[in-house]
């Protein structure tokens, strides 16, 4: 009962909280219209802009989930930013639309090599262009990692020990929760802790897997989701649309394009979209970044930075890096222990879908609203090391299609299997795969549209992987049929790309330190999810976040001195 009171008691005095530290650190969502537009252009007509030749105290390569948050952090505490984007600025009213087919426009699909045993798809799952990068088309699940995730090697003798500890990101943590917002129950594992929103009404879909968990003695808890429930600034109640993964019309999901882009502008930042980074400028020694060259409208330029941040997720930066080699660094920009690109991490994804006589209609609720991560940690009982997290999925028409084609069904019977799409749930595994050197992203010698060469990304699964995947599907399977499924079929998949420039104590083991800043290059950071050391069964978003929240007051404290360039300095 203790427990029980201790997670009211702590939800409701988050959700009763006052918002106004949030709004102070970070007004974005009181900086969104509230005449049901989707976002205040002004903000971007009026935007600060520099000139190339102006030494700005930061440039950042990306603007997703880690870019759009530093860009934020750090044009708030004062700095001149300048963030550069291969995509473009989205018009939420015209281009996100409510359409699996008409989305396509929002992922990565520039050519990239895939090698190895098991090759991993690129495309939508895996990538995101235009200002708030995947984000925009993320779910919005939003799990911590837990602490024993920061100390894999030392406890279960696989995977890496990070240089920092989860108490370290803790506050990081609470602050990217009240700022997305995050909604959801009380979470028991891990460290146990509330979320400043209250949990979704669970779906069709949320229903069953809490049902069939219940039947099988599996605990499960709705959210965390980064989906407002209630009112949030200017952002809305979600109406549960279901088009979470097509870009969020309503504002209700929490991608980076509302939750920190406004701020960044209104504090002077400048968001410079379709600029095609292809290089890092250093000095003539390579022991400083001066700024990055780019690709825009067919011309290269150069713009002059203080400091570099990359933030092009797991394939982009690795490849920005290599593609950036020197007469110091001839192996690639920070490559002086060849590991740049190396240990790549993939979380294996299987999907289970279970089919029920009473009309479930899945896509009427956020794709992911329930998840149970019971089978998280590593287990003396189990063959293998870590674990798994299941999580609903709630696929729509096209993808539904292209999962019941992956078992082999076409013609009539592909067409029978989709007009019974209604009667279908769907849940999914994040399953922790461990980070091995050989999976990695090298220079492959085919180019890209630009003439630089491309990232083959070369994966292969060890045994303890296949035995987590295994696992992971045989437990759907039983939830779904303790929930009454009559027919369950699962495919194989992969989700959330991390590693390939992994931070820790020092350089012999990783490309960045507990700040992120580059071992090599002081002044360059790498602030996206390609610094993680081990992956956990945790979609990684608000890890990222976190770790750049982090990163960045650290940075804007002045941990180290001398990087900041002097205040004043003119703009157009």
């Amino acid at each position: 009962m203790s427990r029980r009171l201790e997670a009211v008691r702590s939800t409701l005095a988050l959700t009763a909280g006052s918002q106004q530290g949030i709004r102070d650190r970070n007004a974005s969502a009181w900086l969104l219209p509230d005449d049901g537009s989707r976002f205040d252009h002004a903000l971007i007509e009026n935007m600060r802009r520099f000139d190339d030749t102006d030494e700005v105290d930061l440039v950042i390569v990306g603007c997703g989930a880690g870019g759009a948050t530093l860009a934020q952090r750090m044009a708030h505490a004062g700095w001149s930013v300048v963030c550069l984007e291969a995509g473009p600025f989205w018009d939420p009213d015209t281009e996100w639309v409510s359409d699996e087919a008409g989305s396509h426009h929002l992922y990565w699909t520039e050519p990239r090599v895939i090698s190895g045993q098991d090759p991993v798809p690129m495309g939508s799952n895996n990538s995101g262009r235009g200002v708030g990068g995947s984000t925009v088309h993320f779910a919005g699940f939003v799990p911590r990692l837990h602490p024993s995730d920061f100390s894999t090697l030392t406890d279960d003798g696989v995977g890496a020990d990070w240089p920092i500890r989860y108490e370290d990101l803790r506050p990081s943590y609470e602050r990217i929760e009240q700022e997305l917002p995050v909604a959801g129950q009380y979470w028991p594992w891990g460290d146990p802790h509330a979320y400043p929103h209250a949990p979704h009404p669970a779906g069709g879909n949320g229903e069953i897997f809490l049902r069939g968990a219940a039947a099988a003695g599996i605990e499960a808890r709705v959210g965390p989701v980064a989906i407002t429930n209630g009112r949030f600034g200017n952002r809305p109640h979600c109406v549960y649309r279901g088009f979470c993964l097509q870009g969020c019309k309503v504002n209700a999901k929490g991608s980076t394009f509302v939750t920190h882009v406004p701020d960044a502008l209104a504090h002077g930042a400048e968001i410079r979209t379709d600029a095609m980074v292809t290089a890092i400028e250093t000095d003539a020694d390579g022991s400083r970044a001066t700024g990055v060259r780019y690709l825009r409208r067919g011309r290269e330029h150069l713009q002059r930075a203080r400091t570099v941040a990359v933030a092009g997720h797991a394939i982009e930066t690795p490849r920005l890096l290599l593609n950036s080699a020197n007469r110091r660094f001839p192996e690639g920009l920070c490559n002086d222990h060849d590991l740049v690109g190396r240990y790549v991490m993939v979380q294996g994804a299987p999907q289970t879908a279970g089919r029920f006589a009473e009309e479930i209609r899945a896509y009427k609720a956020p794709p992911p609203e329930v998840s149970s991560e019971a089978f998280y940690e590593t287990d003396p009982g189990r063959p293998y090391k870590r674990g798994f997290a299941v999580q609903t999925v709630s696929p729509l028409p096209i993808t539904w299609a292209e999962h019941v084609a992956a078992q082999g069904h076409w013609g009539h019977d592909l067409r029978r299997y989709l007009q019974d799409y209604i009667h279908w749930a769907t849940l999914g595994a994040l399953c922790e795969l461990l980070p091995q050197p050989d999976n990695r992203v090298t220079l492959a010698t085919e180019k890209d549209r630009h003439g630089l060469p491309v990232a083959d990304l070369s994966y292969t699964q060890c045994d303890n992987d296949r035995a987590v995947i295994k696992a992971a599907r045989s437990t759907m399977e039983e939830i779904l049929r303790a929930a009454g499924a009559t027919e369950v079929i699962t495919i194989e998949r992969y989700a959330h790309l991390v590693g390939g420039c992994r931070m820790a104590q020092d350089a012999e083991h990783g490309v960045v330190d507990a700040d992120l800043r580059s071992f090599a290059i002081p002044n360059l950071l790498i602030t996206d999810g390609s610094v993680l050391p081990t992956q956990g069964s945790a979609n990684p978003a608000l890890t990222i976040m976190a770790l750049v929240d982090r990163a960045a007051g650290r940075l804007a404290a002045g941990a180290r001195s001398g990087l900041r360039a002097p205040a004043g300095r003119s703009a157009r």
